[in-house]
């Protein structure tokens, strides 16, 4: 199964909501052409299927794109968790050449698909790599989110590309995230560093770096806690882990990873806002995409921030994490083809 596949079938009730929302914005207000339109020309034989309908040929009904049309647009684009924000401002792009116009149901979905992958493009790029060895990975977020899961599949799918990676379970608060961490390290062949519960993670951020450059590991991937109740702790435990890591290597870590949970909706945007300035946040991942109706909130992100993405989950096997494609996102979110 393609990792598109798996965001239609998984990921997106969003693309049900988004699909069918559309159909219902056009049937609902479907129209003959207004006085100042003049009639469509008759449909030249072969220019049927999708072609002629995306022109406004055919039997696809047609709604006047007006001002009440573009207000239940944004406020489905708004129940989409892409926010106030970007769904005004996606809004306003998609009437631009269109206002007034009668448009199908198969014009709007193309011009929103074009216009959300035209958002997403710039931050769609994969974690990069260097040639520093090893290279200092820190992924962080709140409990929860998914960061003990990520950092297992990272770490399986480095090792199957043929490098050699060594993972620092840094939540020592957490024993299920220790095990879990265990678990996927037995399962990927990769080392797992630990340290008595309640440890101080610096600590043990300092003795895997030294290990890892001594077994001249190519990434280490660092665990962090997440527990957002006290923000001056993190912020505390977070720099220190820093500063100690930086006595081995002055310049880690190379790559801060926030990993979202996208079930949390616009909190997301909340916790990049918190994350960027506890930590220097380099990239995103966004994990449990399986689990909502509410996928536009990476629209959201991308939108607000800027910030790289660099994987999309939608599920718990270890190809259930993916580089972010923008136009495959795009297209599974408003319920386009593959």
């Amino acid at each position: 199964m393609s990792f598109f596949t798996k965001l239609k079938d998984r990921l997106f009730r969003s693309s049900d909501k988004i699909g069918e929302g559309l159909d219902a914005l056009i049937a609902g207000g479907e129209q003959g052409p207004p006085a100042s339109e003049p009639a469509q020309p008759e449909m030249a034989p072969g220019r049927g299927g999708v072609f002629g309908r995306i022109l406004g040929r055919g039997d696809a009904p047609r709604r006047v794109l007006d001002d009440a049309m573009l207000q239940s647009l944004e406020d489905l684009l708004i129940q989409a968790d892409m926010g106030v924000d970007t769904a005004v401002r996606l809004t306003a792009t998609l009437a631009e050449g269109r206002f007034g116009r009668r448009v199908s149901t198969a014009e709007l979905r193309a011009a929103l698909v074009a216009e959300v992958a035209r958002i997403l493009t710039p931050v769609a790029r994969p974690m990069p790599l260097y040639s520093q060895r090893p290279q200092v990975v820190l992924v962080v977020g709140v409990n929860g989110a998914g960061k003990t899961t990520t950092i297992g599949k990272l770490a399986a799918q480095f090792k199957a590309a043929g490098k050699s990676v060594v993972i620092a379970a840094g939540d020592t608060f957490r024993a299920a995230a220790v095990e879990q961490l265990q678990i996927w390290g037995t399962r990927a062949g990769v080392p797992v560093l630990t340290a008595p519960e309640g440890s101080d993670p610096a600590s043990l951020a300092f003795d895997a770096l030294t290990k890892a450059r001594a077994d001249g590991a190519d990434l280490l991937l660092i665990d962090t806690a997440g527990r957002l109740q006290n923000r001056a702790d993190l912020m505390e435990e977070l720099a220190k882990i820093v500063r100690v890591i930086r006595k081995v290597d002055a310049t880690a870590p190379h790559n801060t990873l926030l990993v979202l949970d996208a079930t949390t909706g616009q909190n997301a945007l909340t916790q990049v806002e918190i994350f960027a300035k506890i930590a220097d946040v380099s990239g995103l991942v966004m994990t449990k995409l399986d689990g909502t109706a509410r996928g536009g909130v990476l629209v959201a992100l991308a939108d607000r921030f800027g910030l790289p993405i660099h994987a999309i989950g939608v599920g718990e096997q270890i190809d259930d994490l993916a580089p972010f494609d923008p136009e495959d996102f795009a297209r599974a979110l408003v319920g386009g083809e593959s």
